[in-house]
């Protein structure tokens, strides 16, 4: 099992607590991915939004590209998930961009392809914000270009949305950047069967989780492909008693409708297509990360790590408030106990 988490590029997982000691700054991220390599981390996934979904569009963000070419070049063993939109990246300027992060970072660099869901924030970036499934009809398309420049020279495409002409890409990356994607539309998972290498999903309990990994291992199978690197999202909290924890969920789940993000949660839920109900509960932390159950003591905690192994979970993308100070204590109590 590999342990993941996710950059705190908005300054916290917690839409219910302002200040959660997590500045949205260089030094910060600088300073936790360094630190985590040494906690037993293996990758950290960079989201991309260029506002804050988080703390509300008011709120500063760091903005995901220029962050992955930075932290490359001051790690030495954690891969690099950064997001990309096709909406928002030309492929071919994107498959020259990430050739070069690789190439800081050999074999470091891999991509989580969103097909993305705001449309405020296209809008207020100038770009033109589609309907779902042409989204992914664009993202198709758009890993065509990307993959095939990472491949070969001379190369064109003709297609509905991008067009190239005898493109060529030098220097190739050291590896093509492993690619992963996440959905729950049968587009999204259409898709993501057909075109990448990983499926990373919402949290989830590991019955539900199990079943979603063996529908992508049947398509895997049905199209010929090899298998797929499977992750869940979770949030963590760690305490060595069942009322510490109890305490710890009841401060960061208290989030109300009146906070500055929620407006933003409402546009995701009309512009996704989800197979279960999302409750106020789970938007507190994002992504769902506590229908996980990475809550409790070290020992319901291991246990738990083991269920989700047991259905075919290869990774986790962990997030926890405030990060340093709980993912040091997860390593602790959790990595290195397992490792």
């Amino acid at each position: 099992m590999k342990f993941g988490y996710w950059m705190p590029i908005f300054g916290g997982w917690l839409r219910n607590v302002e200040d959660e000691h997590m500045p949205t700054d260089w030094s910060y991220v600088k300073q936790l991915a360094q630190r985590s390599e040494a906690w037993g981390y293996d990758l950290t996934l960079i989201a991309e939004l260029y506002l804050n979904d988080i703390k509300g569009t008011e709120a500063p963000s760091l903005e995901a590209w220029s962050t992955a070419a930075a932290l490359a070049a001051v790690t030495e063993q954690l891969e690099i998930m950064v997001a990309v939109r096709p909406t928002f990246h030309n492929p071919a300027l994107l498959a020259k961009q990430a050739a070069n992060i690789d190439l800081i970072a050999p074999g470091r660099l891999s991509l989580n392809v969103v097909s993305s869901w705001w449309r405020d924030e296209a809008t207020k970036y100038g770009l033109h914000f589609e309907q779902h499934d042409d989204r992914y009809a664009r993202t198709k398309e758009w890993l065509d270009v990307v993959t095939n420049l990472w491949k070969q020279d001379h190369f064109s495409y003709e297609g509905k949305y991008y067009q190239v002409a005898d493109n060529i890409l030098q220097p190739k990356p050291a590896k093509a950047p492993f690619l992963y994607a996440g959905g729950e539309s049968e587009a999204a998972k259409d898709l993501i069967s057909s075109q990448c290498d990983g499926y990373v999903m919402h949290g989830d309990s590991p019955e539900q989780i199990g079943a979603r990994i063996a529908d992508m291992r049947r398509r895997r199978e049905q199209k010929g492909l090899p298998p797929m690197k499977f992750g869940v999202a979770g949030y963590t909290v760690v305490r060595e008693t069942e009322q510490a924890v109890k305490r710890e969920l009841d401060r960061i789940t208290n989030v109300q409708a009146s906070a500055s993000g929620y407006g933003n949660y409402q546009q995701w839920l009309a512009g996704t297509q989800l197979e279960q109900q999302v409750s106020l509960q789970d938007y507190s932390v994002s992504n769902r990360g506590l229908r996980t159950g990475l809550t409790g003591t070290p020992a319901q905690i291991q246990d738990r790590i083991g269920a989700f192994g047991q259905v075919g979970v290869d990774f986790f993308l962990l997030q926890a408030s405030p990060q340093l100070e709980e993912m040091e204590r997860f390593s602790e109590s959790v990595i290195r106990v397992l490792a």
